[in-house]
């Protein structure tokens, strides 16, 4: 009978028997099927006619340029008479067994689209519709769905999507009011997009991405990998961090496997490194994409995520025992293993496809304030000295300092409440700042300010002063502490070398502080 194309089959399938078919198809008009991305997505659940429904184009016309081009057509309007309660061939799941889906997103594209109704129309690669599919399985998980059925349907149709176009629909569930909760099950769900593909399928796939033009156009994904590239840049260092986690998530699966109770557990605490990673995340990543980019899905998702692999690692190492103890330890180093992955193939290309090169290097620069996890060091990235840490500019009237800005009100008010007697003398011994706090174990009048420090002092205290003021000048000490007693109550008198980035002295801070209210505290314990 030759080329015979049964019209309740899916495009994706038919195209796989007869791959002229994709080209026939353009050339009717079906042009965002006929692309590899949209074939391998919107294709496993569109059929011929559903698509003349949502392009509104005449079935029958079609069906004559079909055999005008060599195929002999079936069942073109078996969808006509279908009485709704079974799929067609090639639907993504038999919603008549499941009624309970029926009114989830998903079910209703595809219940639509059997009925001859216009479900959403896809865009250029078919993203409306799979963001729909995608309704549909959080709304699966929601209701308590096995998660490995819902996994089964998601790989079946999403195994070839841009990880980056499901984050996005992860966001826009989240904007559309869907719980964070709800869409953080979907996390779990998404990574066997990447797991489920052996090495020669990731190829294919960059072949077939080569085939539609895709290697053209600079993706996240290549600039990701182009920036992780750079010695010492931030996705250098976390990309280091992710491959350091990944050996040990294998090392502590070995453990456990061998059923090695004492070498599981030692493995797992070191595992628990992993909160220095998420802890970098959590401060210097999510909140930029979220409050300057307005980039919310991963950054909520994830983070929650990274909070609940975080804490179940410090409840499996607080409280060994127990007989699901070995189960939880596996499954929470595979969704340490799954975020190892998550932020390789989502969270990392969003972030070199959207932070600026002064971001990325503020980032770089905050990160020394942080413990390398896993990894015994790092480089530094020259474009980002950490001499060079500051805040954003600062508005007019303001005072921009390297960890913020400050009005000058503001700045005084603070000084003056923080629970201290604050003197500064600069690095010619001279007074140059009180702060006004009241009441003072130790007055200081402004008149003192601009005068050498010497003369502030008791002829029998100023030599102790300035020797330790000359200790901080050569280098020599750093801090010098003086206890006393004032009206009954223990003060503690701090002074502090003040130096700048480089080391060089700047002055002296001198400190006073009652300490009564520690030396109660610990009477009470």
């Amino acid at each position: 009978m030759g080329k015979t194309l049964d019209l309740t089959r899916t495009v994706h399938d038919l195209v796989g028997d007869y791959p002229e078919l994709q080209q026939v198809m353009a050339d009717i008009g079906f042009t965002d099927i006929a692309k590899p991305m949209a074939l391998k997505t919107v294709g496993r659940v569109m059929t011929i006619p559903k698509g003349c429904a949502i392009k509104e184009f005449d079935l029958d016309d079609v069906v004559a340029k079909l055999e005008a081009a060599s195929f002999t057509v079936v069942n073109a309007h078996a969808e006509d008479v279908d009485d709704g309660e079974g799929d067609t061939a090639g639907s993504a799941e038999p919603i008549a067994n499941q009624p309970q889906r029926a009114e989830t997103a998903a079910g209703a594209v595809q219940a639509a689209s059997r009925h001859g109704q216009a479900s959403p129309a896809p865009d250029a690669d078919g993203a409306s519709a799979r963001k729909e599919l995608l309704k549909g399985f959080v709304a699966r998980l929601s209701a308590g769905e096995d998660l490995e059925a819902v996994c089964t349907d998601f790989t079946r149709h999403f195994d070839n999507v841009d990880a980056l176009e499901i984050a996005q629909a992860e966001q826009e569930l989240i904007a559309a009011g869907t719980p964070v909760s709800q869409v953080q099950k979907l996390c779990d769900v998404h990574s066997a997009l990447f797991h489920g593909c052996t090495h020669e399928e990731l190829l294919a796939n960059a072949e077939a991405a080569v085939e539609a033009g895709l290697s053209q156009t600079e993706t996240p994904d290549s600039k990701a990998k182009a920036l992780a590239s750079i010695p010492g840049h931030p996705l250098d260092i976390l990309t280091r961090e992710n491959q350091a986690i990944a050996r040990q998530i294998e090392r502590t699966d070995a453990a456990l496997s061998e059923g090695d109770g004492a070498l599981a557990l030692d493995e797992l605490r070191k595992l628990r490194a992993v909160a220095i990673h998420y802890a970098k995340k959590g401060d210097l990543i999510y909140p930029i994409l979220s409050t300057r980019y307005d980039i919310i899905g991963p950054s909520k998702v994830m983070w929650g995520v990274d909070d609940e692999i975080r804490d179940e690692l410090r409840s499996l190492v607080a409280d060994p025992d127990g007989e699901d103890w070995i189960a939880r330890a596996q499954a929470v180093a595979k969704r340490a293993d799954e975020m190892v992955y998550k932020e390789t193939n989502i969270l990392f290309p969003l972030c070199a496809d959207n932070l600026s090169e002064e971001e990325w290097q503020q980032m770089r620069r905050d990160m020394h304030q942080y413990e390398l996890c896993l990894i015994e060091d790092a480089p530094e990235w020259e474009a980002a000295s950490p001499d060079e840490r500051t805040a954003p500019a600062a508005e007019q009237g303001m005072i921009r300092l390297a960890g913020g800005t400050f009005t000058p009100q503001q700045l005084e008010a603070v000084l003056n409440t923080i629970p201290l007697e604050l003197t500064f003398v600069d690095a010619e011994n001279i007074n140059r700042f009180f702060d006004e706090s009241t009441p003072k174990l130790f007055k200081r009048p402004l008149a003192a300010l601009g005068r050498d420090v010497s003369s502030c002092h008791p002829p029998q205290i100023a030599p102790m002063v300035l020797g330790i003021i000359e200790s901080f000048r050569q280098g020599r000490a750093d801090t010098a502490d003086r206890w006393m007693q004032k009206g009954g109550d223990p003060v503690l008198v701090r002074y502090m070398a003040v130096r700048d980035h480089n080391g060089s002295y700047l002055g002296t801070l001198e400190c006073v502080q009652n300490m009564a209210f520690a030396q109660e505290h610990f009477r009470q314990e």
